[in-house]
């Protein structure tokens, strides 16, 4: 029996895989498909949201989560790429030179047009345009992805399609309206870094994978631990949470054969 086709999701930090996509990586790892991630960083920046944790060095702490994560949603380990988490906005990290926001761009397209090679996965996944919520790491790893999406054609087996995880509008506006002070999309125009319905290329059941998303957020106990402990004590928000986990939404980035219908069924519909 021959192997189903690989995919490869490429992200800036630990946990970027959990919330948007999880479920999706898990169904896929379930039918039988390889599934790997790149992660470019070890999040070494990230702000420790638990305080029962000591936590000396937050990059091998973070890499111990994201593999705790990767065997929760039942993918392959971590791929990392070498860099370090910038951090945003006033922790930026301006002068560091290994910082992912520092980096030589082509560099970074080569490593994942090298893991393209390497794996020879149909279908990449990464994070839209705006990088989610416009953090400087995301914002280059969609480049770079994106790049190498289009100038790994020449190689024998390159991906067939290129997708973006995505917010809809609807969503990134009841986000911000459930309340959540601590909202990645604080502050930003839903209708800016979400996206219109008829936009959405894939809209992916993922109730039945709920289990292994918990587990995998759960992993990344470090980031997560406060926003966990809130959404418990305001059913309104747990609520909400619980709708925003059973579906992940993505948009077409890029495809080397023709799309017969609109949306497609799955990744790999019409493939």
């Amino acid at each position: 029996m021959a192997e189903l086709p690989p995919i490869l999701a490429v992200f800036a930090h630990p946990d970027d895989e959990a919330f948007p996509t999880g479920g999706t990586l898990a169904h896929y790892a379930r039918r039988g498909h390889p599934v790997y991630l790149a992660c470019a960083t070890r999040g070494e920046a990230g702000q420790l949201k638990d305080p029962t944790l000591t936590v000396e060095d937050m990059g091998a702490w973070r890499t111990q989560e994201l593999e705790a994560s990767c065997r929760a949603l039942g993918i392959e380990p971590p791929i990392f790429l070498g860099y370090r988490d910038s951090g945003r906005n006033e922790r930026l990290r301006r002068d560091d030179l290994q910082a992912l926001h520092n980096a030589n761009l082509w560099e970074v397209e080569a490593k994942i047009r090298d893991l393209i090679a390497a794996l020879q996965p149909k279908i990449l996944i990464t994070f839209d345009p705006h990088g989610g919520y416009g953090h400087p790491d995301h914002l280059v790893v969609h480049r770079a992805v994106a790049a190498a999406f289009y100038s790994s054609g020449y190689l024998p087996h390159p991906p067939q399609r290129l997708f973006y995880s995505v917010f809809t509008i609807e969503r990134a506006t009841a986000m911000q309206q459930s309340g959540q002070a601590d909202s990645i999309l604080g502050g930003l125009d839903p209708k800016v870094f979400g996206v219109a319905e008829n936009t959405l290329a894939v809209r992916m059941d993922v109730q039945s994978y709920l289990p292994q998303k918990r587990a995998a957020i759960a992993a990344h106990r470090s980031q997560f631990a406060d926003r966990i402990q809130a959404m418990n004590a305001n059913l309104e928000r747990l609520t909400l949470m619980e709708q925003m986990l059973s579906v992940e939404t993505f948009a077409l980035g890029g495809t080397r054969g023709p799309i017969t219908r609109w949306p497609l069924q799955d990744l790999f519909d019409g493939l």
